[in-house]
């Protein structure tokens, strides 16, 4: 199949860069453009070793990504700043694919939702694509198996580290203030919380706290059973659900954070029932920074291209 364009808007980011490995990777993208404010006019093969040619970052406005006629545009910026690239982006007409990673359209009716294993079969051939948030992905796959059987809203307990807190400085992503510690917030009200309820249509508990690790995230969650139930009934629901989904691994023992940092794949495993079979607890990791936001992308933007779902992502 032939080449296709891609650009990133906010490619500065830790995600942007985790973007630009895997579309370096892959045998039918061509990065058209990076766009960042911070980093125009710099190459952009001397801040992404995996990078071998000529592009320089640039600083482009709303109309001069749209003029670019890109196939696919990455949106890789901060809640509440994708509207004016989108609507440009519509104006010029044309067949671009846009893939939002921030939240501005994860509750618009008009975007798929991208979260392939669990909506694939809600495609309808969108070429607006809103990618999941990090948790909320770890989130959805640790309750979606056995949401039928429940009797109260899920509680999910989240620890991520902070690369999820983004490059603009903050409490939640400064090591001095990290070290030795860990820092709750949002713990009601999360945008996380709101998508997973909303995607699942059932009410979901969230409270995140951030770790001094770099990267990488779990979720614990806390289920309670309408009826008693077996853990081998319980886990082989998690097994059929996610049968053939390569990014998806379902695991005996609870999974440790550290065994997907740098991995493209979630896992979800523990299953711990209580003794009168009515509560199982739940762990599923993810790093943040790839099936949680980049890896996620690129299945996305595959689907959107006709390509093979898992093209340039390494399992």
């Amino acid at each position: 199949m032939a080449s296709k364009t891609i650009g990133i808007v906010g490619a500065r980011g830790h995600t942007g860069a985790e973007l630009i490995r895997l579309i370096a990777r892959h045998p039918s993208l061509e990065l058209a453009f990076v766009s960042s404010r911070e980093l125009d006019g710099q190459r952009l093969a001397d801040h992404n070793d995996v990078y071998k040619g000529d592009l320089a970052y640039t600083s482009l406005d709303p109309a001069a990504v749209a003029a670019q006629g890109a196939d696919v545009v990455i949106l890789a910026l901060p809640n509440g700043k994708a509207a004016p690239y989108v609507e440009a982006i519509d104006q010029a007409g044309g067949d671009t694919v846009i893939v939002d990673l921030s939240a501005d359209y994860r509750f618009d009716e008009r975007w798929y939702y991208g979260l392939p294993e669990l909506y694939r079969d809600r495609w309808r051939g969108e070429k607006r694509i809103s990618n999941p948030g990090c948790y909320a992905t770890a989130i959805q796959c640790s309750i979606a198996p056995i949401k039928d059987l429940l009797a109260a809203p899920p509680v999910s307990f989240g620890v991520s580290g902070y690369s999820g807190a983004g490059t603009t400085p903050s409490d939640r992503n400064d090591p001095d203030k990290l070290r030795d510690n860990l820092m709750p917030y949002s713990l009601t009200g999360h945008m996380h919380e709101k998508e997973a309820s909303r995607h699942l249509g059932l009410p979901v508990e969230f409270m995140p706290h951030v770790a001094p690790h770099f990267r990488g995230l779990t979720v614990t969650t806390n289920l309670y059973l309408a009826k008693q139930a077996k853990r081998e009934d319980i886990v082989r629901r998690y097994e059929a659900r996610f049968d053939g989904e390569k990014l998806i691994h379902v695991v005996d023992e609870a999974p440790w954070v550290s065994h997907v940092a740098h991995k493209h794949h979630l896992e979800v495993g523990g299953f711990a029932m209580s003794n009168d079979g009515r509560r199982v607890v739940v762990v599923a990791t993810l790093d943040n920074l790839l099936k949680g936001a980049a890896t996620q992308a690129m299945q996305n933007v595959n689907r959107a291209l006709g390509f093979d779902e898992l093209t340039a992502i390494p399992l």
